[in-house]
């Protein structure tokens, strides 16, 4: 009897203290351990929650930097300080989701950023950092001229303020009615070509002049070319995929615009001059336009070395193609992997290319076709997606970004990296680099909407510019910097381009 007595109250006790379990709600480090259930309705506040479920900012930034354990099914809000529930999110009746509370908490810290702009609370980057501390070393002779124009530049963008351009058009219908996709300026900074989405899924093109920059209106000139926007012109059915200015006749002539085929229209390279989208000899616009077919083509570069006149290059789809647009002549070099990033040197015929493998290499335009690969002078490798390389001005050192985030500076002489920018974030966009060599200055935007700029010299985070739009993949901005916005009398500053708006983060 007593045996079998002790066997029942055994399996009473396994069985309750199978059912007694429940998750453990996370404390900071300043709360008693209790375990309560967690539920998906509003928690009330525990009497014994200490300082910590206050509001305070010290009580958030101890939640946020001590570990939170993960729980499957749950998620941990920081603000009520608890675990809630998780549903699937497979269908539309679910409020509560991964995706939308990740969503949530980005567009929360977006708004706090832009409050905090508004209200100008920037500090300086660098301890000590100010304008009369730089004008006294610059007179004792402590800095040169080339280190205090790079730090007044760190100060100046520091405190740039947005205000939004008025974009002012011949043509009523161009202006603020399509979203902003692509902004590319050109040598001088006094015009800048546009890309736009147009409601039934192309693109159309348009020219805007930034000599009105300078005054107090801030208002911008938009140039459309109505021959490839009243009419069914094929290019609309193109999406763009790369963007660069190209000198044929004479500086920044014409605009080189690479197209992605759809279903039974092949893709083209395509060299628009710039002539058709001036208000000027309307009648001259059809018959200037060279295109080239060329399929699945996902970057191009235009050489400026007089040693490779008049040619440009495309990255396709395992292979790089170079075409001489007055003779027509092509050359071909067939690679790995699928070539994203392009850009030619000037003081060489030298073609650098960044492939979706992570491998980047160099091309020599003046040698033939070889068989294999033997034909790569310089190879350099990141672990993932190269989307963007930019040369320096020497042309000693090559900046590169990928889709892991990740922006390296190479030493090409050495093939060595020597510095990292740190804070980019990107998974499977292709995102370009600016690189302002003159400035000391390195701008980014990420996946994630926000613009980034960096030092140069020390690769140290200057500023992070929220979007003023809600994130989102169709809403990335498109970013143009210079210290001479609208030619060589122009204003300095950040144009940004994000939905159907321009706006100027300006020095002053």
């Amino acid at each position: 009897m007593k045996r079998s007595y002790w066997r029942g109250r055994e399996k009473r006790g396994w069985s309750n203290r199978k059912h007694s379990y429940r998750p453990r709600r996370y404390r900071g480090p300043n709360h008693n351990n209790c375990t309560e259930r967690p539920e998906q309705e509003e928690p009330q506040t525990p009497v014994n929650a200490g300082p910590s479920s206050s509001g305070d900012p010290s009580s958030s930034s101890l939640t946020q930097n001590s570990v939170v354990p993960e729980l499957p099914g749950f998620y941990y809000d920081s603000e009520k300080n608890r675990y809630f529930r998780l549903l699937p999110g497979h269908n539309n009746y679910n409020p509560l989701t991964k995706e939308s509370i990740q969503y949530k908490a980005m567009e929360c810290k977006r708004l706090r950023l832009l409050e905090e702009e508004e209200k100008q609370k920037k500090k300086t980057t660098r301890a000590g950092l100010n304008s009369s501390m730089l004008l006294q070393k610059r007179q004792l002779g402590l800095l040169s001229s080339t280190s205090y124009c790079r730090l007044v530049h760190e100060l100046k963008v520091n405190c740039m303020q947005r205000r939004k351009i008025e974009i002012h058009s011949p043509d009523s219908s161009v202006a603020g009615t399509n979203n902003f996709k692509i902004i590319v300026a050109d040598v001088a900074c006094e015009r800048i070509f546009t890309v736009n989405d147009v409601e039934h899924g192309g693109c159309k093109y348009g020219i805007i002049n930034l000599s009105g920059l300078g005054k107090e209106s801030l208002t911008v000139e938009m140039y459309d070319n109505l021959y490839f926007t009243n009419r069914k012109y094929v290019f609309l059915c193109l999406k763009v995929n790369s963007v660069c200015w190209a000198s044929l006749t004479h500086p920044d002539s014409h605009v080189l615009l690479c197209l992605m085929g759809i279903a039974e229209t092949p893709g083209c390279a395509s060299l628009l001059p710039a002539s058709l989208f001036s208000s000027t000899n309307p009648g001259d616009r059809p018959g200037m336009l060279c295109s080239f077919k060329i399929s699945t083509a996902w970057s191009c570069a235009w050489c400026l070395n007089p040693q490779a006149d008049n040619c440009f290059s495309t990255g396709l789809t395992r292979r790089v193609l170079v075409t001489n647009v007055v003779t027509g002549h092509r050359q071909t070099f067939g690679t790995s992997s699928d070539v994203l990033a392009q850009q030619f040197a000037t003081q060489t015929p030298v073609l650098y290319n960044g492939c979706r493998s992570g491998e980047i290499f160099s091309i020599d335009v003046r040698q033939r076709n070889r068989k294999g690969q033997s034909w790569k002078a310089i190879r350099l490798f990141h672990d993932s997606a190269v989307t963007s390389v930019r040369l320096l001005e020497a042309e000693h050192y090559l900046m590169a970004a990928d889709m892991a985030g990740k922006i390296k500076l190479w030493d090409l002489r050495t093939a060595k990296c020597v510095k990292q920018y740190k804070g980019h974030h990107n998974e499977y966009a292709i995102l370009p680099l600016h690189v302002n060599e003159e400035e000391g200055l390195l701008t980014a935007v990420g996946q994630d909407c926000y613009t980034r700029i960096w030092s140069l010299q020390d690769a140290h985070l200057l500023r992070t510019i929220p979007s003023p739009h809600p994130s989102s993949k169709d809403a990335i901005p498109s970013v143009v910097f210079s210290s001479r916005l609208g030619g060589s009398r122009g204003v300095p500053g950040l144009l940004m381009a994000v939905k159907q708006d321009l706006y100027h983060f300006s020095y002053n």
